[in-house]
């Protein structure tokens, strides 16, 4: 590096790496939310039964899915910080 400075090609490895983490919790948060979506479908559950689980499953959903983006971006940093 020079001087502190990101070449061309470490940002456009930066931005993958962002798109990839961003693309990846959506998708996982999205099947958590369909697990709960076809639990409250397959066992017919209604009104606040189904309200909780469908909400259990946006709140596991969005928890998971900030961790894994978290987890890619962090484990992205501590490579790019040792030079690999």
């Amino acid at each position: 590096m020079d001087m502190g400075r990101e070449s061309r090609w470490e940002k456009d490895a930066m931005t993958v790496e962002i798109v990839f983490a961003l693309l990846t919790a959506v998708a996982i948060a999205a099947a958590v939310y369909a697990v709960a979506l076809a639990l409250t479908l397959v066992f017919d559950l209604s009104g606040s039964a189904s309200k909780g689980v469908l909400m259990g499953g946006a709140v596991v959903g969005a928890t998971v899915g900030i961790w894994r983006l978290v987890r890619v971006l962090y484990r992205f940093d501590v490579e790019r910080r040792k030079g690999h």
